[in-house]
């Protein structure tokens, strides 16, 4: 699972890190505005949101975050336990809401359910979204960073695979399966080929990559990194 942190204290920072090591990626923001702006560049499962920070309340961050179309789910670390905190808090857009001081172990618990909560509801929504890309799968309407991408009928199915399994590798016989669901067998580089095409439109005009090959695998889609594939 990854996870981004914000929190300005450093110390609790990396205490959190190193506690969520073994299970977790942490990315750790000191400020509300670096947190929102790796909400919108990086794919991650969780954000972890402390209320108070240098530059914004938490409360800011997390309206701030939903207003810019950041779905991630929030979890809010606080000192405070005042029921109206907690429910401007949710109000706001947080998915809970926890109160210090916490063990790690219901911290550990609340992140595996908002995950999974992050993933049912993603298998069952019409509109995804990674990063700047965007896609609704009820209208066929695909775009990044605002502008309006068409695709073909396959293409559409395949980046819709990919989004509905960001951020994990996606085998190209489960692609085959969702795309060509009526065929025994597609020809062996129909999937790389249309996949190809995919980065042609999605990828080649916009300065970060967001489909990524995993070799002798597959392939994922998510926002991190930016560098070009070997085979690209």
């Amino acid at each position: 699972m990854k996870v981004l942190l914000i929190e300005d204290d450093r110390g609790i920072a990396l205490a959190l890190s190193q506690a969520l090591a073994l299970t977790h990626v942490v990315v750790i923001a000191s400020e509300g505005l670096e947190g929102i702006r790796l909400a919108r560049r990086e794919q991650f499962d969780v954000i972890i949101l402390d209320l108070n920070l240098p530059d914004m309340n938490g409360l800011e961050v997390c309206e701030e975050m939903r207003a810019l179309g950041v779905n991630t789910p929030i979890l809010i670390l606080s000192g405070e336990s005042q029921i109206l905190s907690k429910i401007r808090l949710l109000d706001a857009g947080a998915n809970d809401y926890l109160t210090k001081p916490f063990s790690l172990g219901e911290l550990k618990a609340r992140l595996r359910v908002l995950d999974r909560q992050k993933h049912h509801a993603q298998a069952h929504s019409t509109q995804l979204r990674v990063a700047d890309l965007t896609i609704d799968t009820k209208r066929h309407i695909v775009t990044r960073a605002g502008e309006p991408i068409k695709l073909r009928r396959k293409e559409f199915l395949l980046l819709e695979c990919l989004m509905r399994q960001a951020g994990t590798v996606v085998g190209r016989k489960v692609l085959a399966e969702y795309a060509w669901p009526d065929t025994d067998s597609p020809w062996a580089n129909t999937i790389d080929v249309h996949i190809k095409y995919l980065r042609d439109k999605i990828d080649r005009p916009f300065p970060r990559q967001l489909i990524h090959t995993v070799h002798g695998m597959g392939y994922k889609i998510e926002a991190a990194g930016g560098q070009p594939d070997e085979k690209r």
